[in-house]
């Protein structure tokens, strides 16, 4: 027997009923990803209605009908009142109902669709899916019972490491401890069917008792999570899971579903939304036209960065051939890596046959011949315009027609660079962040003459080394490095006017970056910046107002961290920053100099003068069709520079100011700096 559940209210609703020896099945079809939804939420109220009514039905089987069980909920409808019906409404309908409901779990079964799970009489999953529940890396905690529910399959402890984590499960390891009955690798449907039949009556969760529990093990994980992130989502999901392993059940749950309102109402669980959003745009923007295979990877220059590089391949499962001008330099990182891979054995964070495994697949060449059949070559020597136009000159003598030729350059201008080699039309840029096999973002730039078949290459890699590819067009830094400069040459103008570099780099750390730009200088050597500046110097528009204190720390040889002194002094083998009277002095006879009065500086000055002057640079960046869309910028400098994931990025910044406040802030800035 079939019957087509629909509301006509609603017109089509993505619920089908069916019925199989005597087990009603409600199957989910809501593509592309399954996510729960007023309609679908709807279409499980009138299934479930029908079922608990069909005298030819003794249990009830919930299934997705694609590849995943409910992949969680639609993050659309977080931004206003969550429709009804609500979910913890639909799992109340469950567990009131006379007959056993089994959840049928495939692929990616996560937050709203854990939750509707664990509000099953039973749980059974095909072997190879996910569960998990993630809302805490949206600024929220689960609203549904996913701080109640597992304290009575998990106990508190692994509770609160499950969900102030937001990690994913495989299905296999969620049923070694407890919280799925079984895994199948047969027909997900059939075995639902047959589980289904075999149950006893109902089983409902939030009726049985809690787990006993260590109360220290409980404390320690608690007080670990919230040192590790002590947002307010964090403190939250503790609290309600500390709530529900004593209160009453009905308290418990009614405090957890009032946390989850105020939270997505938040300003910082708006912000992560973005963000998702904008990950999803950016990935479905930058897809490669045509999917290009990556049989093995070329890279020049064995430096930090190149081998940081070449491990992000070997790491992705990519052979790569890694030249260095000097023949031995290949050689040695090969060897600084397995050193670092013995290490990581040594400490358990890796297998020794993964390390082995990783190791086989790089190859130290010695001659730049040893790329001849790469399907990519990424050049990664010395910033230095000709240093890397003579490079990709060689390269294209030895390299196939169709092979990509990828500069990792920060700043350089890539049409300049590809118009050295006969066939520009091969030549992109690939900006890879420090380190390189760590780093979650890829800037890749597009020359005036860069092909689809080049940029397709470039976005495969991307795919494949599971980084965040942002496409960028040409100008002094692209997107990234062109707004983190005019964002570091303002704060170097408020030490001119009388802020001080632990002054400004506490008031922005404490705003949410990961550290201040003082530190981030000092941590990368003031050399570079300085090499870059002497550069430019003749083509500066002397009009323009210039900082020139990191020069005059540069010609003591102050170069941050390795030189123990930059912006700040460092302790031999420390890393930790003091303040440094010879910079106080440097920064108050650039005032002098200048005829600048000094000013006090209060924290929320610095931040809004930091925050307005990237807000300006985004807005000449999209005027200049150098990004995309603004969350290609968010994602950019959330990824790649610290900025903090709470705020949602420089642009859902602006979006949440006044725009009379912004105006007034910017023609100050114009009036001050130019």
């Amino acid at each position: 027997m079939t019957q087509q559940v629909s509301i006509p209210s609603l017109g089509t609703i993505p619920v089908t009923y069916t019925v199989e020896d005597r087990v009603g099945v409600l199957t989910i079809d809501n593509p592309p990803v399954n996510a729960s939804s007023a309609a679908v939420r709807a279409g499980l109220m009138s299934g479930l209605e029908v079922a608990e009514a069909d005298d030819e039905v003794d249990a009830i089987v919930l299934i997705g009908a694609g590849t995943n069980f409910v992949s969680g909920s639609d993050l659309r409808e977080f931004s206003g009142p969550v429709p009804e019906p609500q979910l913890p409404t639909v799992i109340a309908v469950i567990e009131a109902g006379a007959k056993p409901v089994v959840a049928a779990l495939s692929g990616a079964t996560l937050g709203g669709g854990f939750e509707l799970a664990l509000g099953c009489d039973g749980r059974i999953a095909l072997a190879g899916g996910v569960v998990g529940l993630p809302e805490i890396t949206l600024g929220m905690i689960p609203g549904a019972g996913g701080t109640q529910r597992p304290l009575r399959l998990i106990g508190p402890a692994r509770t609160l490491e499950l969900v102030t984590s937001g990690a994913r499960l495989p299905v296999e390891q969620a049923h070694r401890e407890g919280l799925i009955d079984e895994v199948v690798t047969g027909s997900l449907r059939a075995e639902a069917i047959h589980f289904a039949r075999a149950l006893r009556g109902k089983r409902i969760l939030r009726n049985l008792p809690i787990l006993g529990a260590d109360p220290g093990e409980v404390e320690h994980v608690a007080t670990a999570a919230l040192r590790r992130a002590a947002r307010p989502q964090t403190v939250a999901a503790v609290g309600a899971i500390l709530m529900g392993s004593s209160a009453p059940a009905d308290r418990a749950f009614q405090h957890e579903r009032a946390e989850f309102d105020r939270l997505r109402n938040c300003t910082e669980s708006s912000a992560l939304r973005h963000l998702f959003f904008a990950r999803r745009a950016a990935l479905k923007a930058n897809r490669p036209a045509l999917a290009r295979e990556l049989k093995s990877v070329g890279v020049v220059g064995a430096g930090t960065m190149g081998a940081g590089i070449a491990r992000a391949f070997v790491e992705a499962g990519v052979p790569v051939v890694l030249v260095d001008q000097q023949r031995q330099a290949a050689a040695a990182a090969a060897e600084r890596l397995k050193q670092a891979y013995r290490g990581m054995v040594t400490r358990g964070r890796l297998t020794e046959s993964d390390a082995q495994q990783h190791l086989s697949l790089l190859t130290a060449g010695t001659t730049i011949r040893d790329l001849e059949e790469t399907d990519l070559v990424i050049e990664a020597v010395y910033e230095d315009m000709e240093v890397k136009r003579a490079v990709l000159r060689q390269l294209e003598t030895v390299l196939r027609p169709h092979v990509p030729l990828a500069t990792n350059t920060s700043y350089l201008d890539i049409n300049e660079i590809a118009a050295a080699v006969a066939r520009p039309t091969r030549v992109l840029g690939m900006h890879f962040f420090s380190p390189a096999h760590r780093a979650a973002v890829l800037e890749i730039v597009r020359g005036e003459k860069t092909s689809t078949e080049a940029l397709d290459v470039a976005l495969t890699a991307a795919k494949v080394l599971e980084k965040m590819p942002i496409l960028a067009g040409v100008c002094d830094g692209f997107i990234g490095n062109r707004i983190y400069n005019a964002y570091r040459r303002q704060c170097e103008l408020m030490l001119e006017e009388g802020a001080l570099p632990q002054q400004v780099d506490a008031a922005l750390t404490e705003f949410g970056f990961a550290m201040g730009p003082f530190a981030v200088s000092d941590m990368s050597g003031l050399d570079i910046a300085w090499r870059m500046r002497k550069g430019k110097a003749g083509t500066r528009d002397p009009r323009e107002r210039y900082p020139d204190v990191a020069d005059a720390l540069c010609e003591l040889g102050r170069f941050g961290q390795k030189a123990g002194d930059g912006w700040y002094h460092y302790e031999p083998g420390s890393r930790t920053p003091h303040p440094d009277s010879t910079v106080e002095a440097l920064i108050e006879q650039s005032s002098q100099r200048k005829a600048i009065t000094r000013a006090a500086f209060t924290s929320q000055d610095i931040v809004t003068r930091a925050l307005v002057t990237m807000a300006n640079e985004a807005a000449l960046l999209l005027a200049d069709g150098i990004a995309d869309r603004p969350s290609d910028i968010d994602l950019m400098l959330t990824l790649g520079y610290g900025f903090p994931t709470h705020e949602g990025g420089i642009t859902h910044w602006v979006g949440r100011q006044d725009r009379r406040f912004l105006e007034h802030e910017l023609d100050a800035l114009a009036a001050r700096t130019g």
